[in-house]
């Protein structure tokens, strides 16, 4: 089975275990048919970006435990749906990205410059958040 990789190109990293993230919820930014939204960019999130998700019909910042859904704040990591991060650049409220945990396929539809204007990270190290 080949690795899966970054915007880098090189092994894709773990984004957060704590709270868990991603579309498979194994703390990976990875993807799939099924996944319509395009869960691949790691953030570190902010209350700029939680408030701006939430008016823009996504709330991020409740509590959902029928979904087992805790909820972020400020500082969390969280893979992120690609189309939201560009519009969240575009409006001036995009969160940090952690580009060794950033899936490859955000590429089809975010620049690699944008996203290095917002890396944490250098692709070098694995920045994840781990309880």
């Amino acid at each position: 089975m080949t690795k899966e990789r970054n915007v880098l190109g090189d092994e894709l990293q773990t984004c957060c275990r704590f709270p868990m993230t991603g579309f498979f919820r194994d703390g990976y930014c990875r993807t799939c048919a099924e996944d319509i939204g395009r869960h691949t960019v790691c953030v570190k999130v902010t209350e700029e970006f939680l408030e701006f998700s939430r008016e823009a019909g996504n709330d991020l910042s409740t509590p959902q435990p029928e979904m087992d859904f805790p909820g972020l704040i400020p500082g969390d990591q969280w893979c992120l749906c690609a189309l939201r991060w560009q519009e969240a650049f575009e409006a001036g409220a995009a969160p940090q990205v952690i580009l060794s945990a950033t899936h490859e396929s955000a590429l089809e539809v975010l620049n690699l410059e944008d996203l290095r204007e917002y890396a944490l990270d250098d692709g070098q190290h694995n920045w994840s958040s781990e309880a």
